[in-house]
C-alpha cells in the first residue's frame, strides 16, 4: 500500500483514521472519516491512516487495500506510512508488561455468563482467584476519581470509570489484545494529539484517559461526531450489512456525508473543490478561521 503525498503543515497537529478492516467503508464510517480528516487540514497538520486488525478473525482479507482506495478515490491523502496494529504486537506486550509491574493487571476467570449483563465489572477477581480457578481474561486495576474532560462536539463530560465501568480488559481470553489497551498505546506512541471519530466511542474515553496515563503518554484532544443511523435508528455498520460508499459519483457521496454532519450543501462541482470549500467551512465552525488553509 503506497502512500499518498503529504500535505501537511507544521503545526504539531497529529490526528488519525483507524477502520479496523473488516469490509469496505460505508456511509457511516466515511463521516467519521471526513471529520477527522478535515480536523487535520483545518489544522494544517498531519492525517494518520492506521489499520485497526489487532482482532484477527474480525478482519477480512484485502480489506484495507480496499479501504485505502477508498479514501484516495475520494481524495483522502495519509500523510506518512499506515500502520497496521497487528505489526504492532510487541508494543501491546510492552505496555502490559509496565502495567503488570505496577500491580495494576491481574487475571480474571469470570466468564460472560457469570457476569452482570448490564453494569460495571463487580471485581470478582480483583483479590485474587478464587481457588481452582485459572485466568482467562487480563483487567486492569481502574483508580478510584471521577474523570473529566471536554469533547470538541459535546461539551464537557465526566465519569466515574471504576463505579461506572469497573476493572476493564486488556488482553481478552481467546488471547487478543483488547481495544482499550490497543488504541491507547498506538495513540500514544504515534504521538496522536487530536483523536476526531463517531460518538459511539464517547463512553470509552474516560477508560482511555485513565489507561493513557499509567502509561506516561499525553491524552489527546476528543472530538465525537454524530453517527449515522439506518431506517431503523441503528448505527450503519458492517455488522448490519451497511452497503458499501458509492464512488462511481463521488461529490454526491462527499456531499451526503457533509450534510449527515450538520452542515449545508456546498454545491462542489469536484472533489478538489468540495474539500477546499469543506476545509474554509470546518475552520470557521472550530474557531480555525486564522490558519492559512491548504489541501
Amino acid at each position: 500500500m503506497a502512500a499518498a503525498v503529504s500535505v501537511a503543515g507544521d503545526t504539531g497537529y497529529r490526528g488519525r483514521f483507524a477502520p479496523s478492516p473488516s469490509g469496505p467503508l460505508h456511509d457511516g464510517s466515511l463521516v467519521a472519516a471526513m471529520a477527522s480528516f478535515l480536523d487535520a487540514k483545518a489544522h494544517r497538520g498531519q492525517w494518520l491512516l492506521r489499520i485497526e486488525d489487532v482482532d484477527l478473525p474480525r478482519s477480512a482479507p484485502g480489506a484495507d487495500r480496499v479501504i485505502a482506495q477508498q479514501l484516495l478515490a475520494l481524495g483522502m491523502q495519509w500523510d506518512g506510512e499506515p500502520v497496521w496494529q497487528s505489526r504492532r504486537l510487541k508494543l501491546y506486550q510492552s505496555a502490559f508488561d509496565t502495567l503488570l509491574a505496577q500491580g495494576l493487571v491481574y487475571g480474571c476467570a469470570c466468564t460472560r455468563q457469570e457476569l452482570p449483563a448490564d453494569g460495571p465489572y463487580p471485581g470478582t477477581c480483583r483479590q485474587g482467584l478464587a481457588p481452582g480457578r485459572k485466568a482467562r481474561s487480563w483487567r486492569f486495576r481502574v483508580p478510584p476519581g471521577t474523570e473529566r474532560f471536554t469533547d470538541r462536539w459535546f461539551g464537557p463530560q465526566e465519569q466515574d470509570v471504576l463505579a461506572q465501568t469497573g476493572d476493564f480488559i486488556i488482553r481478552r481470553a481467546d488471547g487478543y489484545w483488547a481495544y482499550q489497551l490497543a488504541v491507547v498505546v498506538d495513540d500514544g506512541e504515534q504521538g496522536i494529539t487530536h483523536v476526531v471519530r463517531g460518538a459511539d466511542l464517547l463512553d470509552s474515553t474516560a477508560r482511555q484517559r485513565v489507561l493513557a496515563r499509567r502509561l506516561d503518554y499525553n491524552c489527546p484532544e476528543m472530538m465525537h461526531v454524530p453517527l449515522v443511523l439506518d431506517a431503523s435508528g441503528r448505527k450503519l455498520s458492517k455488522q448490519n450489512h451497511a452497503a458499501s460508499m458509492d464512488l462511481a459519483h463521488p461529490v454526491r457521496t462527499l456531499e451526503k456525508a457533509w450534510q449527515a454532519l450538520g452542515f449545508e450543501a456546498l454545491g462542489a462541482n469536484s472533489v478538489d473543490g468540495f474539500w477546499q470549500a469543506a476545509t474554509g467551512r470546518w475552520a470557521a465552525r472550530f474557531g480555525l478561521q486564522r490558519l492559512q488553509l491548504s489541501i
